[in-house]
């Protein structure tokens, strides 16, 4: 129905809010479709100390894949580095108990723990469904990024808004830009920045002003929308003692579909979740 609605052939809308709004309703369509996904994920994170200057490297790579419903990770290297023996063989055992564990839950069991994650899905639409009312948005020249026409959205915190979910806190305290496609409306890239500290956690972490996020997603057969990189400039401040500042980069690829019906075994056996 939603394609349907949103044909290629309507004229780009002018309402960026409405925009907004459209890449919540779109959310849960894309979401269900991400989880007949695997891919790889690359995390780099160099500590920097005062004058911005790197200190230390630590790269660590991952298995991202779906079990029984439930996206888990699977570390598979360190500093570029095949995990070593005692270390590769706790993560295979905790991918193993895992699948142990939802293979032998029952019917009740995983309608509850399905209908959590569906609950914290619905908190994410309605936290993007916020957003539109949020911030003054100015809309930008569109653009197009690899043949795909995009929306380019600039967004301020509304002066005076106050936020109605319990995440939405965080809305007022950023400001940023977004690219949505104009035909699937989804997010394709974000730059976000912090206008003020943020904290959590009963004032445990805090990220100071000025922490930035830069994100972008991709299009895979020609279905759904994934991760493709995720960049963060971290100034923090944790347990109100320890100032750092981390700058993380996370790449995502090696994108693969497997089917509905693919059979989960264990990792001593033989392993069908990730083709």
């Amino acid at each position: 129905m939603l394609a349907q609605q949103d044909s290629a052939a309507a004229p780009p809308l002018t309402d960026p809010a409405e925009i907004i709004r459209r890449v919540a309703a779109h959310e849960e369509e894309n979401q269900k479709k991400r989880h007949n996904y695997t891919y790889d994920e690359k995390v780099v994170e160099k500590k920097l100390d005062g004058n911005g200057d790197v200190k230390s490297t630590e790269t660590s790579g991952f298995d991202i894949m779906m079990i029984y419903g439930e996206q888990v990770e699977r570390q598979v290297s360190k500093d570029d580095k095949p995990l070593p023996p005692k270390a590769a063989a706790k993560e295979e055992e905790k991918i193993d108990k895992l699948i142990v564990k939802y293979k032998n839950e029952t019917e009740e069991q995983r309608a509850k723990r399905l209908e959590k994650d569906e609950k914290a899905h619905e908190e994410t639409r309605e936290f993007v469904k916020e957003v539109a009312d949020a911030f003054d948005f100015t809309m930008l020249p569109p653009e197009t990024v690899d043949g795909r026409a995009l929306y380019v959205i600039q967004g301020e915190p509304k002066p005076g808004y106050e936020p109605r979910g319990k995440n939405a806190k965080f809305l007022t305290k950023m400001r940023g830009k977004l690219w949505i496609d104009q035909d699937d409306y989804r997010w394709v890239k974000a730059d976000l920045e912090t206008i003020d500290t943020i904290s959590f956690g009963w004032f445990v972490a805090r990220l100071h002003k000025g922490t930035h996020l830069y994100a972008e997603e991709t299009r895979v057969n020609d279905e759904v929308w994934l991760p493709k990189l995720v960049r963060l400039n971290l100034g923090a401040r944790v347990a109100l003692f320890k100032d750092f500042n981390i700058d993380v980069t996370q790449t995502y690829s090696d994108y693969k579909k497997f089917g509905a019906q693919t059979k989960i075994m264990t990792i001593g056996e033989v392993e069908t979740v990730k083709p």
